[in-house]
């Protein structure tokens, strides 16, 4: 059996650069509601949350990808059930060796304080890696703050249970929208490549994206944005958008880091 947790590298979205890693969607979050969805652990059949008004994309990624499915569950099954200190030992001893630039939980997020902990621990551990996260899981954050080290950025994932502490706390975050006017009305700008997330320290919008169920404003949403030119994160996508997202100020869209 495999003993050490696994990590991705890179995808349409992030650098190559990036290294990634993943727990189940909707299982392993906790402060999820808006985008809850969920795939099953063996047939991959999704199902969605009661409150659902977008789907969460890397739900639908699992409902098509048996082995990424599998693998996110190899490592929730890893880390359940350890302590901190085995937690924290058993990401340090399966972390990449060039590893530079980490990004957590492209699925799932952070299921217990103890979790936070541990990854607070292995940031600590490997100051010249450059840890950062989105998370919906805002009370483990805050009960846990003074932890954080500088090397790990986190930004609130708005449309989770607790986005009430998003501005009473002044917690950075992330919006998802639904067209590009959203973003210029909020004055937010457009991030399509991450770097928002971990070289920046202000809020910011990401543009809807994933499957999405039939006939809902979502899906109506993801008909007009694949109109204005954006399909998704490939890099032809990400071209097309920044031009037709002109008129909103936009973050770097780099290849590499």
């Amino acid at each position: 059996m495999e003993t050490k947790l696994r990590f991705g590298r890179g995808n349409a979205k992030l650098a190559g650069e990036i290294y990634t890693f993943s727990l189940p969607a909707g299982h392993a979050c906790p402060g999820a509601l808006r985008c809850m969805a969920k795939a099953d652990r063996q047939t991959g059949k999704l199902q969605d949350g009661s409150s659902q008004t977008f789907r969460c994309f890397a739900a639908g990624d699992e409902a098509r990808y048996p082995n990424l499915r599998r693998s996110r569950w190899h490592n929730f099954d890893l880390l359940k059930g350890r302590t901190r200190e085995g937690m924290a030992a058993l990401i340090l001893d399966s972390l990449p060796a060039d590893a530079k630039l980490v990004r957590l939980h492209v699925a799932g997020d952070f299921f217990s304080d103890t979790y936070f902990l541990a990854w607070m621990d292995v940031a600590k551990a490997r100051p010249k890696i450059l840890f950062y996260t989105y998370t919906k899981s805002l009370l483990i954050w805050l009960r846990n703050r003074s932890s954080v080290p500088g090397n790990f950025k986190l930004t609130a994932s708005e449309g989770g249970k607790h986005d009430d502490l998003i501005e009473s706390e002044a917690l950075k975050f992330a919006k998802v929208l639904f067209s590009i006017e959203e973003a210029r009305e909020l004055g937010l700008e457009i991030d399509h490549d991450d770097s928002h997330a971990f070289a920046s320290d202000k809020s910011f919008a990401l543009l809807l994206h994933g499957t999405q169920r039939k006939e809902t404003p979502a899906a109506k949403a993801m008909s007009a944005l694949r109109i204005a030119g954006f399909n998704g994160y490939s890099q032809k996508s990400r071209r097309k958008q920044t031009h037709a997202s002109s008129g909103v100020a936009e973050g770097p869209l780099q290849t590499s880091l």
